[in-house]
């Protein structure tokens, strides 16, 4: 059910290290920074089911993380609801841990696999503020249109058109978690 999706993220697992060789001094990412871990992400729904899937398998951290979700939630639905620019808003990840770590690494999302390197969407440019990369200066560039486009149709092709081309907040993921399950899945 997830083969195409993982491809994807091996590929773009491979394309964001190739960016961070090529400029380890622009590249300021490293375990416990968790700046990413506060930006307004959704996803998928494809990505949504393999979070799902992993939290199956891993009850604790929906217990664990719960509140932090509750949290996530209702900022999100507030940001939503008042017209809030998710671009600049600031929510905590409901999956980051205490201790600044990540606790679905594994399992996470294009928008966090890439976070960090120069992005572009809509035509617009986006790089992490505490990058050393600089404005003056020409860098690979992560596409992430392609990459959604991507997303869309593996969710399109998993749960139809309608539940395919929405994007759900990570919160939803842990609150709803059999939600994003497919009623087969053994999960």
């Amino acid at each position: 059910m997830f083969t195409h999706l993982e491809k994807l993220f091996h590929f773009v697992d491979q394309t964001v290290e190739s960016i961070c060789t090529k400029h380890p001094e622009e590249v300021h990412c490293h375990p416990g920074c968790a700046d990413c871990c506060h930006a307004v992400f959704d996803v998928s729904f494809i990505e949504a089911a393999y979070i799902a899937a992993f939290l199956k398998e891993n009850p604790q951290i929906i217990s664990q993380q719960k509140q932090q979700a509750e949290q996530a939630a209702v900022a999100f639905e507030e940001l939503m609801k008042t017209g809030g620019d998710p671009s600049v808003a600031r929510i905590r990840c409901p999956f980051l841990s205490d201790e600044n770590l990540c606790l679905a690494h594994s399992v996470r999302p294009v928008n966090c696999r890439t976070y960090g390197t120069p992005t572009i969407i809509n035509d617009k440019g986006a790089v992490c503020g505490l990058s050393g990369f600089s404005q003056k200066s020409v860098y690979p560039t992560v596409k992430l249109g392609p990459l959604q486009e991507s997303l869309k149709e593996f969710s399109c092709n998993l749960v139809g058109e309608d539940f395919g081309s929405r994007r759900f907040p990570l919160s939803w993921v842990v609150l709803r978690t059999d939600y994003f399950l497919p009623p087969s899945s053994s999960v």
